[in-house]
């Protein structure tokens, strides 16, 4: 027998008791004739293992996330249409220490339950797809954390047996699924539906993830593998077909695209389609001006479209009029919103919109003790505080640590290889810099003790460390591509903004071992996404080596990691060509030994770089309300407090 859509009990009493009102119901809902029912679509996307409003690395409550408060926004939108469907469109089990502390510390044994599936189990969704952030434990891990999922799940592009074209292909997971449902229209009389669900995620985590992928799977062009498989699915009796695109809003058109929602919206039999990956919410004005997007109708090529935010800060909604006409339904209008689990006031307070549902948070309280557990647990001592507020305008300690404790470790890996006479330098980027993570996100550890959660704090990825052999050239390359972090600004103007807000701060490398200054003057030589843009551009100035200039036949050891070394952020130097170590430790676990060894470390930024001298010039920059309280600590460069930046951020002018 087809499943029936869920309904709640309060959903059942608006819609069948006597007398019962009708204005908690959505007006397709409302409004739907015999022949024609009402579909609501919700979609959670990149949650990373956010299930407790809680910020590990912070250690306190908190109310901008949490899949728990999603929850009850499900519960609402089940309330309000007849019929309904849950999907999670990926990046679910990694991305804070709980999913560190499961993979690291409890393990994911055969049978063993990880807590966003259980999580998920208990909220009921109906099927999900495979973000890229699910392969950096390996696959193992993943196919472990996925056997105990009361749902299924469903991936397209990524085959461990490549056949001659997609449909010939032997999946990792089923490449779609066909729900076979029934759905109650305006008249109360059911009719079953099938409901095509297809799932995909970015083709470069075979780059990003090499070290677990390369030899065991193989990924395709999301576009062209769903233009194999929807025709497919249609033959196989699917009335509506949604994409789980994990995958963000980009580029019209492209081969391999890794933000590949946009041509994929365009495939012919695709009706709705849920995005992610961008850490966005659509429709919003952020994707305004984008091709083939209508942000007032929610659209992408005329189909409706969602992204729900990120670490469950919200929840997308599609609701579909459907029309049964000749025993197949077809979409007949749409409506498309986004709903927040919380907002941000005038005075930079939070109030939450929700509360947290009861049975999402006790379905994992035991994994939430132990990984709070997990991240107090002290490894050594900082004699200064560590810090990220200015680690984009200024050498940062935040980033020192890191990058020392990188070049530590290769220099040990090394030794005793023909590599070992290069001279070794450490490039890092500072993870936590605020952006889209709203104005508390910045690492902030105080003097004393440093334990687990502050590590992670200081790096929060799972990645594993590299090094490269690059040039001289590719080294001025290198940071010529960081500095796009930077607006060009006019000599002698004041107060222009600083910095490209879609430039992110993971791609603001710093590289130790060199100094250098970064002539604001020039424009960028790369665009945000490492194009070559302008060849004869030149911001990176006295760029120089134990105290001589650096020349472009030179040659060095980068220490980086697995993202970056692979071509991550699309650097020179940096394409997967140039790699000379593959290292077993992860750059996290890395510097938790180099800070055991050390016992006490004594973080100071050396100021190895800094702006380029333009009298009579000032710029303004965002960060944390707190960075105040460290502008005397700031070396290099004047900075002053300007008064108050959007969305709760400060505001500080630097004079060049």
């Amino acid at each position: 027998m087809p499943r029936s859509f869920r309904m709640s009990r309060r959903s059942f009493l608006a819609t069948s008791a006597a007398g019962a009102s009708l204005t908690m119901l959505h007006p397709f809902s409302a409004h739907a004739a015999a022949g024609q029912a009402h579909l609501r679509l919700m979609e959670t996307t990149d949650i990373h293992v956010h299930i407790f409003p809680y910020d590990y690395y912070g250690d306190r409550p908190v109310d901008t996330v949490g899949l728990a408060r999603t929850a009850a926004h499900v519960a609402d939108i089940r309330a309000e249409a007849t019929n309904s469907m849950l999907l999670d469109n990926g990046d679910f089990l990694q991305g804070n220490p709980m999913g560190d502390y499961i993979a690291y510390e409890r393990g994911m044994k055969e049978g063993d339950m990880h807590p966003m599936i259980t999580a998920f189990n208990a909220l009921g969704i109906d099927a999900a797809t495979i973000g890229n952030h699910e392969f950096n434990y390996g696959l193992p891990f993943l196919m472990n954390s996925m056997a105990t999922a009361g749902f299924p799940a469903v991936l397209a592009n990524i085959a461990t047996e490549e056949g001659a074209s997609p449909t010939a292909d032997t999946t990792l997971f089923r490449p779609y699924v066909i729900l076979d449902r029934e759905l109650t229209d305006g008249a109360g009389e059911t009719h079953p539906i099938k409901v095509g669900i297809i799932g995909f995620t970015p083709p470069q985590v075979m780059n990003w993830d090499r070290r677990h992928l390369e030899g065991n799977v193989t990924a395709r062009d999301i576009v062209a593998t769903a233009r194999a498989y929807v025709p497919q699915m249609k033959e196989e009796g699917a009335d509506i077909i949604i994409a789980l695109s994990h995958s963000g809003i980009g580029a019209p058109e492209g081969d391999m695209l890794e933000n590949a929602s946009v041509p994929l919206a365009a495939v012919e039999g695709i009706d709705a389609i849920m995005t992610g990956h961008n850490h966005l919410v659509f429709p919003s004005p952020a994707f305004e001006g984008f091709a083939a997007v209508d942000i007032e109708a929610g659209t992408i090529h005329g189909k409706p479209a969602t992204m729900g935010g990120f670490w469950g800060s919200h929840l997308g909604v599609i609701d579909l009029m459907l029309s049964n006409e000749g025993g197949s339904w077809r979409v007949m209008a749409h409506d498309v919103e986004t709903r927040a689990i919380s907002r941000r006031n005038e005075d930079r307070s939070i109030t939450a919109l929700v509360e947290s549902d009861p049975d999402i948070l006790a379905s994992v309280q035991d994994d939430h003790d132990a990984t709070l557990a997990y991240v107090r647990r002290a490894v050594g001592k900082t004699a200064a505080p560590l810090h990220s507020y200015f680690a984009l305008v200024a050498d940062d300690p935040s980033v020192q640590i890191v990058s020392i404790a990188q070049k530590w470790y290769v220099e040990e890996m090394l030794a005793g290889s023909e590599y070992a006479g290069l001279p070794i330098l450490s490039a890092a980027a500072p993870f936590k810099a605020g952006g889209r993570g709203g104005p508390e996100y910045f690492t902030d550890v105080p003097a004393g003790d440093v334990a687990i959660k502050n590590v992670a704090d200081l790096y929060l990825y799972p990645n594993t460390v590299r090094a490269v052999k690059v040039t001289g050239a590719e080294v001025r390359d290198w940071l010529e591509r960081s500095a796009g972090m930077f607006n060009q600004v006019e000599p002698g103007a004041a107060d222009q903004i600083l910095l490209n807000p879609s430039f992110p701060s993971y791609n603001f490398d710093v590289i130790d071992g060199v100094t250098y200054e970064i002539d604001l003057s020039e424009p960028s030589k790369f665009d945000p996404k490492g194009v070559l843009i302008n060849p004869e551009a030149n911001r990176i100035k006295n760029l120089m080596f134990d105290g001589a200039p650096v020349t472009d036949d030179m040659e060095f050891v980068i220490a980086t990691n697995n993202y970056r070394a692979s071509g991550g952020g699309d650097f020179p130097g940096a394409k997967g060509d140039t790699i000379i170590l593959e290292a077993p430790d992860t750059n996290r676990d890395v510097i938790v030994r180099y800070i055991v060894e050390q016992g006490t470390i004594e973080p100071s930024a050396d100021a190895n770089w800094r702006f380029a001298p333009l009298p009579g010039t000032t710029v303004l920059f965002d960060t944390g309300p707190a960075a105040e309280k460290y502008i005397g600590d700031v070396k290099g460069v004047n900075i002053e407090p300007a008064g108050d930046g959007e969305d709760g951020f400060a505001r500080f002018r630097i004079g060049l």
